[in-house]
């Protein structure tokens, strides 16, 4: 990326003021979306975001963030500098007005940027209105300016600090005020890789890089192929039909668009729309007119060299998907997103922009390509064929009416609740558990599904070998969801699914099988919080008088005996150092538990299935790409990728916790 000089246009005419900064720290949630962890690291992106358009632009070719000791965060890049002259509609000067103004920035005129991530042009003020303390530090035509401020209120004015040779760009520094982020000001150095790593991607030629002064570690990104490189590292791990990826960038209109395309052996698509750098994950008119173009044109190829018969019907999009991996970026002057979150494009041109683009360029691949092509059309009619192979036993496996009880499978014993907000759905390993799950559990909001053995690993399954397995036909039918494009989270009968497993290898393998189906078929109930993993006790201490108490790990017993201990001693009980461990805290036994079938019903409701006493946690993905790649890893076919993942972890493994 080529940085263009600081002489063209950008100045105090560029910024426009729509109103003032008053509700922000009243409010923070509305501008931030919480004050929580996701709010607080909304903070650097706020700031970082004024960089990228910058790199965007063409004007920056470097953006850093360091998370430093003291707390605060420091983001510099080497674009133009945040103007300092005078702003006629405020009389400050274009630096204060861009932080301490709401709805002020360049990103409302005409000349200050073409294309911009920000869609409100709010961040800098509301940041600066939500930190304890924020220094600005600007460099334009060899010059260094400096700004003070506290809670979004100017303490020391601008001030022009001589000659520098500091590169032209902007500093901003800041703070958060631990009054507004009560549960944490603590910066996460893994969110800020992560944000600036996909940023690399987004601008190709951009240098990017994380400094954490707290620990040492640092990272930096530079990716000259941009979305291209991008998917090639959303394929790692993954056979591809062909090493060589599609990518294409052309202007339309006044608009770019950027698309890059690789396929691999898996029955899974992936394709992640960016617009302006911002990712959409509910799609919009971008991925509407990807998906167009790419059926077309795959099926024009198809027919025009014989790789369909005459007969044959056209592959349908869902078989042109499967095993597809693809990021299209659109860069657009005015984007037009669908609600707060941004999480849609609407703009109807964009669209027509795409298609026109991948009618054009992606057919010129087919046909300068025809090795990749016929492995592409393969690969679609191998899937039109499992499609229709699936349709018949998938009309076996819907369960229509999904809460009136019909069709369940034999083995659930159901809750008499049909209030799915209340109702529970235990998946239990074997039929032993199952057996005193089912005899301890509350009946009436709590079902019991017991599994016989090991889950297909869907992960190298299509859906008609899916709908042949009998594990994976019970969940399916216990659920009420459907599967494939049948599936409707309203039909969900169970808003808790409690994965309950042994404590052991064999029961996290378990777990782990079901969590990769539920994350790639029933993505939304996983992404609707309603996945559970039960945390099975792994000790029981028993002592004189029939007291006990349960650990749920080696920390936990561990405490407790020392606890006993400290209790015993302050009873004025003489404490024999040299007895054993658990003599000392006056213990008679304490048992390891193998499995949940060694429990009775009542020690599995008390310590497992009891609301008052359980420990659940809930499954989340908050980074999709990052769970992508592990369960590609650990139960795709890849055997060297699961290889290096056991070697590079294996030293905190402990062989005797896992009675090896």
């Amino acid at each position: 990326m080529t940085k263009q000089t600081a002489s063209q246009a950008y100045d105090g005419s560029q910024i426009q003021v729509l109103e003032g900064l008053e509700p922000v720290r009243k409010r923070p949630g509305m501008y931030i979306g919480s004050t929580g962890y996701d709010g607080l690291h909304h903070l650097i992106k706020e700031i970082a975001d004024n960089s990228i358009d910058e790199a965007i632009a063409g004007f920056a070719t470097k953006v850093e963030i360091v998370l430093q000791a003291d707390g605060g965060v420091q983001v510099t890049d080497d674009g133009r500098g945040i103007p300092v002259d005078k702003n006629a509609k405020t009389g400050l000067s274009t630096l204060e007005t861009v932080l301490t103004v709401l709805h002020a920035g360049g990103k409302f005129g005409d000349g200050g940027y073409k294309v911009s991530s920000g869609l409100h042009g709010v961040g800098s003020s509301v940041v600066n209105a939500l930190s304890t303390k924020m220094i600005a530090e600007v460099v334009r035509e060899g010059q260094l300016y400096h700004m003070e401020f506290e809670q979004g209120k100017t303490t020391m004015p601008l001030k022009k600090l001589g000659k520098t040779d500091r590169p032209t760009g902007t500093r901003i520094t800041f703070y958060p005020d631990p009054t507004i982020f009560k549960e944490t000001v603590e910066f996460d150095y893994k969110w800020a890789v992560s944000y600036l790593r996909h940023q690399a991607y987004l601008t190709k030629g951009v240098y990017t890089s994380v400094i954490d002064e707290r620990t040492g570690e640092q990272c930096a990104f530079y990716f000259e192929g941009g979305i291209k490189s991008y998917v090639q590292r959303l394929n790692i791990g993954k056979d591809v039909l062909s090493d060589d990826v599609f990518y294409v960038e052309r202007e339309v209109e006044d608009s770019i668009i950027e698309v890059a395309v690789q396929y691999n052996d898996t029955f899974i698509e992936t394709v992640r729309p960016f617009a302006n750098n911002v990712l959409t994950p509910d799609g919009g008119t971008h991925l509407v007119g990807f998906r167009a173009a790419m059926t077309r044109v795959i099926n024009d190829y198809a027919r025009k060299n014989g790789l369909l018969k005459e007969k044959e019907d056209n592959l349908s999009g869902d078989d042109i998907r499967e095993g597809l991996t693809a990021a299209i970026l659109v860069k657009i002057p005015d984007p037009q997103f669908e609600g707060q979150t941004k999480n849609k494009l609407g703009n109807p041109e964009v669209r027509r922009y795409v298609e026109q683009v991948m009618n054009e360029y992606f057919a010129y691949y087919l046909e300068e390509n025809p090795a990749v092509a016929k492995k592409i059309v393969g690969k679609a009619t191998l899937a039109a064929r499992a499609r229709k192979a699936a349709r018949a036993a998938r009309e076996n496996v819907i369960r229509k009416g999904a809460l009136d009880g019909l069709n369940l499978p034999g083995k659930l014993s159901d809750c008499s609740s049909k209030d799915p907000t209340e109702s529970e759905l235990y998946i239990v390993e074997g039929d032993s558990a199952g057996g005193s799950a089912k005899s301890g559990r509350d009946s009436r909001t709590q079902a019991i599904l017991p599994l016989r053995g090991k889950v297909l690993n869907v992960e190298r399954a299509r859906l008609d070998r899916m709908l042949g397995n009998n594990e994976i036909v019970s969940l399916i039918k216990g659920m009420g969801v459907g599967i494939g494009d049948q599936f409707d989270i309203s039909g969900l009968r169970y808003h808790r699914i409690i994965i309950m497993t042994d404590a052991d290898v064999d029961g996290s393998h378990i777990a782990t099988l079901l969590m990769t189906f539920f994350f790639r078929y029933m993505r939304e109930v996983v992404d609707g919080g309603h996945i559970y993993l039960a945390k099975p006790p792994l000790y029981l201490l028993k002592a004189a008088g029939n007291k006990r108490w349960y650990a749920y790990s080696d920390e936990e017993k561990d405490a407790k005996i020392q606890e006993l201990i400290e209790e015993r001693r302050a009873r004025g009980t003489v404490i024999n150092p040299e007895e054993a461990f658990t003599k000392q805290a006056g213990l008679n036994d304490i048992q390891r538990y193998k499995g949940l079938g060694e429990m009775d019903a009542d020690q599995l409701w008390d310590t497992t299935m009891n609301p008052e006493n359980r420990v659940l946690v809930q499954v989340k993905v908050e980074d999709a790409e990052r769970a992508d790649a592990i369960f590609t890893k650990l139960m795709g076919d890849e055997v060297l990728l699961r290889k290096n993942f056991i070697q590079s972890r294996a030293k905190d493994v402990n062989l005797e916790e896992l009675d090896i």
